[in-house]
């Protein structure tokens, strides 16, 4: 959720969440925000300070005291620059704050930073999905209590699918989060290893389910289909 007054600044930072396959609502006053993300918490909001009917410092702190929402990271976005600006705001529980004018680039960064240190702290070193399991203190995979040996590049790929919890990874997020930022491969490299992965998960292949033109997810229940 972006919740911005500047409209034109909304719609242009939407706009390109939307590219790199975020679903985006777009809100311009910090009360709606708040009454939406009651309704239906997003997974990450990007929070301009200077709102109307209820100010982003209001609406932060809001969302730490409501135990149901609490959780809901929040990247702070304003044109103010003062250090007691950003201590007020990081104080209220914000997981990162940027000052305008600000890079794209560097936005999309944090987005995916604040996700990575998310998935790390809800995640553990247990992951789930119906009959997978991944430890990934001990490199270890069992599909219906039995083990699975994957290679080191299939085990990140399975981990960062699972611990994303349905949201779309691109072929160059999987890049960077099983091979490394550094690594010099193309798309088709990451799709040849997505295909030895599943024929090792067996029965549980469907698991990992293709977006088309995108990249890759972790299937819901019942939604199996590769």
């Amino acid at each position: 959720m972006v919740v911005e007054d500047e409209k034109d600044m909304a719609e242009l930072i939407a706009m390109r969440l939307k590219r790199e396959h975020y679903e985006v609502e777009v809100v311009h006053d910090g009360l709606t925000a708040l009454n939406r993300i009651r309704a239906d918490a997003p997974d990450l909001l990007l929070l301009d300070l200077m709102l109307p009917r209820l100010s982003g410092t209001e609406l932060a702190a809001e969302l730490r005291r409501d135990e149901r929402i609490a959780h809901v990271p929040i990247i702070m976005l304003t044109a103010r620059g003062e250090t007691t600006d950003e201590v007020l705001g990081l104080g209220l529980g914000a997981d990162d704050y940027i000052t305008k004018p600000f890079s794209m680039s560097v936005l999309l960064a944090r987005i995916a930073a604040v996700f990575r240190r998310a998935d790390r702290a809800e995640g553990g070193d247990i992951l789930t999905a119906g009959p997978i399991l991944v430890d990934r203190q001990r490199y270890r995979v069992n599909v219906d209590a039995e083990p699975v040996d994957l290679t080191r590049t299939e085990f990140r790929l399975l981990a960062a699918i699972v611990a994303a919890r349905g949201r779309v990874l691109t072929r160059s997020q999987l890049i960077d989060q099983a091979l490394g930022m550094d690594a010099v491969v193309t798309d088709r490299t990451i799709d040849v290893h997505i295909t030895s992965l599943r024929r090792k998960l067996g029965t549980a292949r469907g698991y990992v389910q293709t977006v088309r033109g995108v990249g890759y997810r972790l299937a819901s229940t019942g939604d199996e289909k590769a």
